[in-house]
């Protein structure tokens, strides 16, 4: 064969290979279109059917006592499907739905922005606008054949029967890019409500249902034609479980108002069952305020308050626990055979050895356990941390240290406690390795004495501290503190139905417990919690005075009755001063409601007093103001 006639042969395999070579790209995009790539398929099936999302009714919510606490109320939303949108006039669409068409174009863009939409399809329907009052869809309806693409999807939005309990409720919010990157289930997508806090977000899965699916029929042009085989293939929606909480509606409603201008918290928990009675962190809001198309703005509003309204004190606020942590204290000595009920120490109006001395107030001396607790005795409790973390039977302060931290923890303190809110805090409670590098090394018992009355580096959030108060209640042991109480065709989770031993003996416990009876009605060496004696209620309490930069903090806890309590209480007045001055009645009220189901006529003046005293700073009270005036103009226009 020539040369000539080799390279045309050479010739006619390149060219077959290159033609083969076409075919084959030609087979691999037709399969990715028709098989890997369904947007022909939904463009298609959008030309015959309308798949339209039946949202759920999401469970309500009731106290304990099956009080109505949140419900749903219809709303309506604006969605558009983008492949059907055709020209429309623009300025009559944002004038029929009272938006800008800045807001609009804007609202257009990033829908189709796949990085801020990721689940976007121009076959589908997309959000414009959520929560269309009845009289706005109503208007809207009547042009809505003016405006091909767009359609009204019911939707419902959370009502209240009362302003309690916003921070603890929780609420709903459209869903935020976070949230839907976070969302493995692909469940969501732009535009659904979510919850944002409290028990709407800890329990969203249960709460928000599953949703439908409705396919409709439509003709050549587009017009709707009825249900697709009579709604064979439909997909029912599944409304959210209701749920019951522990709450006592009328207990919130007044602990509130109790704590009406001020910052602080109050946490009453049923010791039998660890069901949360109330749960208050002040400043509070209304919770209506985070519903509807102002929620945005509103949110806005309680961010830039500067008493920190959307903090939920309860859980997440950290507060030296003063005199009240003396009872966990003391516990421990005797679990560790540091004292016995019998064992005094000496205290000269404080603590006091040579080169040092921390006061206390002037009561007797010397004294034992049980009166140290009743008369909030600090040199009692500095003499006990003492003889433990240098005693030579923990062979180092580091391992006296570990022992007392551990029975700390058994106690509730020093992690999170598990309730079923988001954010919970888990305070401080220092270990060796803390002190190590706060001393280099080297310290002893008197290097760390403060946290022997509860102050120093030991943190501890509200609940907590009533955890603690049930605990003595219990003697010794805790179920974790929870909101919910039951749910609907579902049973709560086991730790909230486990109890929890925190190891020490429980004729100690007896002791601590008399002691703080003792705090209330008063023995020989004196009383700390006299204004939390309520005749017929056998209380028995314990004050803080947590030393803070500003104010002294108040802190009060406590549970009744003394043998088989049906409530323990916590109460923090942040900058209130003394425990006696604010944070005892308060915490007496408290148990007084819960108890006798109202408060006497003779204390209601009290109630009256606490209610109308403001303890908020200039700053924060100057903020509030301006906020009212907003409002009244709001009203009046």
């Amino acid at each position: 064969m020539s040369k000539g006639n080799s390279i045309y042969e050479n010739r006619k395999y390149v060219i077959g290979g290159i033609a083969v070579l076409v075919v084959f790209i030609y087979i691999i995009r037709l399969f990715c279109l028709q098989i890997l790539n369904d947007d022909y398929k939904r463009y298609a099936d959008s030309n015959a059917f309308l798949k339209r999302v039946q949202y759920p009714a999401r469970g309500n919510m009731f106290d304990r006592n099956d009080n109505l606490l949140v419900y749903n109320q219809s709303s309506y939303d604006v969605t558009v499907i983008p492949r059907e949108m055709a020209d429309i006039d623009t300025v009559d669409l944002c004038r029929t739905l009272g938006i800008t068409r800045e807001y609009f174009e804007k609202r257009m863009t990033d829908m189709r922005d796949r990085r801020k939409n990721p689940g976007y399809s121009p076959y589908t329907h997309q959000l414009l606008i959520a929560q269309l009052t009845p009289e706005e869809t109503g208007m809207f309806q009547e042009k809505l054949f003016k405006f091909p693409g767009f359609y009204i999807q019911r939707r419902s939005i959370r009502q209240y029967t009362d302003n309690i309990a916003a921070l603890a409720l929780g609420d709903i919010g459209e869903i935020s890019q976070k949230e839907l990157d976070n969302d493995t289930t692909g469940y969501y997508q732009m535009g659904d409500y979510v919850g944002k806090q409290g028990v709407e977000k800890y329990y969203e899965e249960l709460l928000r249902g599953r949703k439908g699916v409705e396919i409709l029929l439509r003709d050549a042009r587009g017009r709707i034609q009825g249900r697709y085989m009579n709604g064979l293939h439909d997909v029912p929606s599944v409304p959210g479980k209701n749920l019951t909480l522990g709450i006592d509606a009328a207990l919130q409603s007044l602990a509130e108002r109790l704590m009406s201008g001020k910052r602080g918290s109050i946490v009453a928990i049923e010791p039998a069952t660890g069901e949360i009675l109330c749960l208050v962190s002040a400043p509070s809001f209304d919770p209506a305020m985070l519903v509807g198309r102002d929620r945005g703005k509103n949110h806005l509003k309680l961010l830039r308050n500067p008493a920190k309204p959307l903090l939920n004190r309860a859980i997440v606020g950290t507060y030296p626990p003063g005199s009240t942590f003396k009872t966990a204290q003391g516990l421990i000595f005797m679990q560790e055979e540091i004292v016995d009920e019998h064992t005094v120490y000496p205290c000269y109006n404080g603590f006091v050895i040579p080169g040092f001395r921390l006061r206390c107030h002037s009561h007797p001396s010397p004294i034992a356990l049980q009166d140290a607790i009743s008369t909030s005795c600090n040199s009692y409790f500095c003499w006990g941390l003492w003889r433990m973390i240098d005693n030579k039977k923990y062979e180092t302060p580091q391992n006296a240290i570990t022992v007392w931290k551990n029975h700390m923890v058994d106690m509730g303190f020093g992690y999170a406690l598990g309730i079923d809110l988001p954010g919970e805090k888990r305070g401080l409670i220092p270990n060796a390795e803390f002190y190590n590098k706060m001393h280099n090394g080297r310290w002893r018992g008197l290097s760390i004495i403060s946290i022997a009355i509860g102050q120093g580096e030991i943190l501890t959030t509200p609940i907590q501290i009533a955890n603690l108060a049930a605990t003595i209640g219990n003697r010794g042991r805790f179920i974790t503190p929870h909101m919910v109480k039951s749910i609907q065709d579902t049973v709560i989770d086991e730790k909230y139905r486990t109890w929890r031993y925190t190891g020490i003996d429980r004729e100690y416990y007896d002791i601590i417990a008399k002691g703080m009876r003792g705090a209330v009605v008063g023995s020989n060496y004196g009383a700390t919690c006299r204004r939390a004696n309520v005749p017929g209620l056998e209380i028995c309490g314990k004050t803080g005075t947590a030393q803070n930069r500003g104010e002294d903090h108040s802190i009060f806890m406590g549970f009744s009755p003394m043998d088989s309590p049906e409530i323990a209480v916590s109460v923090v007045v942040e900058n209130g001063g003394f425990g006696a001055t604010w944070a005892v009645p308060i915490g007496a009220l408290i148990i007084e409601q819960y108890l006798n189901g109202c408060i006497a006529e003779e204390r209601l003046p009290e109630v009256e007093r606490i209610s109308r005293t403001n303890l908020l700073s200039p700053k924060e009270n100057l903020y509030e103001m301006q906020l009212e005036k907003e409002n009244s103009a709001k009203d009046i226009k």
